[in-house]
């Protein structure tokens, strides 16, 4: 088994697919001669040639548009936009045609598209290039939105959501693209969607995240263990259709729970757990639950980066106010 990056786990789950597949087909804007503008699809061009690693027109609407009609007629299209900051000219391809094909046809027709995006901070880069607005997918019905936070989930997940028969809004973490490397086998397995994973068990406290603060929220844990407070990590992983159940189960042993993530406050997936939390498990809940997340504002520019993102010691001081609370 070779050590793989996040960013490698991506590229070698698309060579496994398309070395078994010949449906799967990749198209985006420098996805082919450049090798995707963070490397995701470097080489695939020269393994599978330019009728299945196709460069595009700077036109997110057109790139998504064609990948519905390639699903409809019985390919996989894999279409990547180069952040998510760029995905909103594509918004009516993937609400109105992509979501709802399966619905309009009455089963007749399905699309089997994967919409690719790296998406939230951390990487000092300029407006557009660092949006974490995953809530906006996870409330259109008919759309799956996956997040993986680690090499081995990237390739497992990504297998998966290519193989599935509707579309999926497949978002990367780039903060942590290359930040470290696990062990990963080539073997084509792919790991469950719709399903939370416990990274951690713990009985004091049920800590819930995904993406790239899966990163703080497992070293908050750390540290917190160090003080006697024992915190269990959940990696929701797929935002939508939500694993509810593991969550429930989980803060049904620790009654307590907060939970973390990037993107802005209002509104978001957070809110929606929390929501949920207090409809079906509110007796189990010995405190409110908390949420650390970004502002209700644009990432700020660079220096101002890292105050905005959820840190370790946000998460630690979260968790102590919940143990604390009587």
């Amino acid at each position: 088994m070779a050590e793989q990056t996040l960013l490698e786990a991506v590229n070698q789950a698309f060579a496994y697919e398309m070395r078994v597949d010949e449906e799967v087909v990749i198209l985006g804007e420098d996805v082919g001669v450049n090798g995707g503008v963070f490397r995701a699809t470097d080489g695939l061009i020269e393994e599978f040639g330019d009728r299945r690693v196709v460069d595009t027109p700077l036109a997110e609407s057109v790139i998504v548009g064609m990948g519905i009609g390639m699903a409809a007629q019985g390919l996989k299209p894999v279409v990547e936009l180069q952040f998510m900051g760029f995905i909103y000219p594509a918004i009516d391809q993937i609400i109105n045609h992509a979501a709802r094909l399966r619905n309009r046809t009455r089963g007749r027709l399905t699309c089997p598209m994967v919409i690719r995006a790296p998406f939230g901070g951390g990487i000092h880069a300029p407006e557009h290039h660092s949006e974490s607005t995953e809530a906006i997918f996870a409330h259109m019905p008919g759309v799956r939105v996956v997040i993986p936070s680690s090499p081995a989930r990237a390739y497992g997940l990504l297998l998966a959501a290519i193989r599935d028969p509707d579309p999926v809004v497949f978002l990367e973490p780039k903060r942590v693209y290359r930040l470290g490397k696990q062990e990963i086998e080539n073997n084509g397995e792919a790991l469950p969607l719709d399903s939370c994973f416990i990274l951690r068990d713990g009985i004091d406290v049920t800590l819930v995240s995904w993406g790239a603060s899966i990163k703080e929220s497992l070293e908050a844990a750390s540290e917190l263990a160090q003080q006697g407070i024992d915190v269990e990590v959940i990696d929701v992983a797929t935002i939508s259709p939500l694993d509810i159940d593991t969550i429930l189960d989980s803060v049904s042993r620790t009654g307590r729970c907060v939970i973390v993530h990037e993107a802005a406050r209002s509104f978001g997936v957070g809110a929606e757990i929390a929501a949920q939390l207090a409809g079906e498990g509110i007796a189990s809940l010995l405190a409110p639950v908390i949420r650390v997340t970004g502002f209700d504002t644009v990432m700020p520019l660079y220096r101002y980066e890292q105050d905005y993102l959820p840190g370790v010691i946000r998460i630690v001081d979260a968790v102590k106010q919940s143990m604390e609370y009587r």
